[in-house]
């Protein structure tokens, strides 16, 4: 993992006072020019996409401050409201996901956690009557994929069962295919993404939701990889994939953040 490579990194340029004019003037007037949104948002660090989202907000929330005695359906203005006004259906979510956090993806490992936290999942399930969910959730959806690695060592360590099969006889219905899920995603995530976004895209119709939540969310990390490993997994590259099943500004959004 130490490898990975995003295809989304820090703007070398960034001029926010420059990005969020060119946004205000884009979702001005008659309709929306989303290719200027697009190219902007899809190029920018999430660290400088905050930085334009509180910017917008200082500068244009008080062109509409002195209106808010008179008319009292006058909101705030912030850009992910603009963009919720201005854009709609796949474009509007990819361009607000752009604006949300991320999981932490650093790689750092912390050895005591990994042992602390494979005692606790072997006391919240195995290790005692029922099981308690609440800590199995914390503790995959929040620590690094490195760092879960070790604590799965760890884990079967203590308890002499994989971690997966822990799941299977602790946990079931929906909540055991989301932690099956998310140990298969720690064990090797930039298969499970590339396996991920080509089962979205397999079949009739394309399941949208999918390929923006997982290439927004990878693009600062790994994507790069992922298009590696999607290509040596499926013989056609990730873009090309895309290209054919997807259209519009969606698809110059997506195919803008790939690169």
């Amino acid at each position: 993992m130490g490898n990975c490579q995003p295809t989304v990194v820090p703007y070398e340029d960034f001029d926010v006072v420059a990005d969020i004019k060119a946004i205000r003037k884009a979702c001005k007037g008659l309709g929306t020019d989303e290719q200027a949104i697009i190219d902007i948002l899809a190029n920018r660090s999430a660290a400088q996409r905050l930085e334009i989202k509180q910017a917008y907000f200082d500068k244009y929330d008080d062109e509409i401050a002195t209106y808010k005695e008179t008319y009292t359906h006058v909101h705030d203005r912030d850009l992910e409201a603009d963009i919720e006004a201005d854009t709609s259906g796949d474009v509007r979510r990819l361009l607000t996901l752009l604006l949300e956090g991320n999981r932490d993806e650093s790689y750092e490992v912390d050895e005591a956690l990994a042992e602390q936290d494979a005692v606790s999942l072997f006391e919240a399930g195995e290790d005692c009557f029922g099981t308690d969910e609440s800590t199995f959730s914390f503790i995959l959806a929040t620590r690094n994929y490195l760092q879960l690695q070790v604590t799965f060592k760890a884990y079967e360590a203590i308890s002499g069962t994989e971690i997966l099969d822990a799941i299977d006889k602790e946990i079931s219905g929906t909540l055991k295919d989301c932690y099956t899920a998310l140990v298969r995603c720690a064990k090797n995530p930039q298969l499970y993404f590339a396996r991920k976004l080509n089962a979205a895209m397999k079949g009739a119709g394309t399941d949208e939701d999918t390929l923006i939540r997982n290439i927004v969310c990878r693009s600062e990390i790994d994507l790069e990889t992922i298009k590696d490993m999607y290509l040596e997994k499926y013989d056609v590259s990730l873009k090309d994939a895309i290209s054919s099943e997807c259209g519009g500004d969606f698809k110059r959004l997506l195919l803008a953040i790939l690169h």
